[in-house]
């Protein structure tokens, strides 16, 4: 009872915590989205991890090193560019998949182990700020997310993280693409039979996972850090993959269990100190939840 009412308190127990809640969720929302989009196309994309540093670093740089630009257009310059990067670093797995027939599985793995040591080489030698600490120069300001609640991770990236569970949902549930690449996703044989291009969907579905978990760097760079800074992540694509899960792959699931898995992260920490359980434990229950959830579908 202790340790669960310490981490309810920390994570809702005043605006502070619920801004630290909402703010940690952010990136756990475009992880569960990218996670959620290949799977309605039937994808398992394992490689989110990879795809949010593809996007993270070019959008640091971007809101480094591109001047002159009012904010009104700088942060969209940064967001298209996380966007643009790591939609074409999903989409490296689409193109061997649909060329040699290897699982999508294999691919996104080893592509996380490329994107990170392509990353950790860039931010520890041509991109490396003056300092110990292995990271960027800082952005601009006319590249910052705007701060909602002061000395939270809460920011103007909650609007676009929203915006992109409305559009999830125009896309697969108002669009022919979304249509094509639910109907690849439930029978890919059904649906080549009935002239659906499932190749092309595929590369779709990729580019638009990668896409927002891209976005998702992104707002990490440009809303909490200032910069891209060496481990930055912190396992926010495999998170993603059990949030999707469980959100059933559904726009609102996916914005809810994002929010929870926030929650809990957040109130890991007061967990931590007001009692003697690790914040660990919050990654334990985290997996148990999946577990259970898993089962019953």
């Amino acid at each position: 009872v202790e340790a669960y009412s310490a981490m309810l308190g920390g994570a809702l127990g005043s605006t502070y915590n619920l801004a630290q809640t909402a703010g940690t969720a952010i990136p756990l929302i475009f992880a569960g989205l990218a996670m959620a989009v290949a799977s309605k196309a039937g994808i398992f994309n394992i490689g989110i991890e990879g795809q949010i540093l593809a996007g993270a670093l070019p959008a640091a740089l971007a809101g480094t090193y591109i001047t002159g630009l009012p904010a009104v257009l700088h942060i969209p310059v940064c967001i298209l560019v996380a966007a643009i990067f790591g939609g074409i670093w999903a989409m490296l797995a689409a193109v061997i998949k649909n060329k040699l027939q290897i699982s999508e599985v294999i691919i996104t793995i080893m592509l996380n182990y490329v994107a990170l040591y392509l990353v950790e080489y860039l931010v520890n030698n041509p991109f490396k700020s003056e300092g110990m600490v292995v990271r960027t120069e800082e952005i601009q300001d006319s590249a910052r997310l705007v701060s909602l609640v002061a000395h939270t991770r809460l920011n103007t990236g909650i609007f676009i993280a929203l915006l992109a569970v409305f559009l999830f949902w125009v896309l697969f549930y108002k669009t022919k693409l979304g249509y094509e690449m639910r109907a690849t996703g439930d029978s890919p044989f059904a649906a080549e039979s009935a002239g659906i291009n499932n190749k092309k969907n595929l590369l779709a579905a990729m580019f638009i996972s990668g896409a927002l978990a891209g976005i998702g760097g992104a707002c990490e760079v440009m809303g909490v850090q200032g910069y891209y800074i060496s481990g930055m992540t912190t396992g926010y694509g495999f998170s993603g993959i059990a949030i999707a899960v469980m959100g059933h792959n559904q726009p609102l699931g996916t914005l809810a269990s994002a929010l929870l898995f926030g929650a809990l992260n957040a109130g890991a920490s007061s967990m931590n100190r007001m009692t003697d359980i690790p914040g660990e434990f919050i990654s334990v229950l985290q997996a148990l939840i999946i577990l259970f959830i898993s089962t019953r579908s």
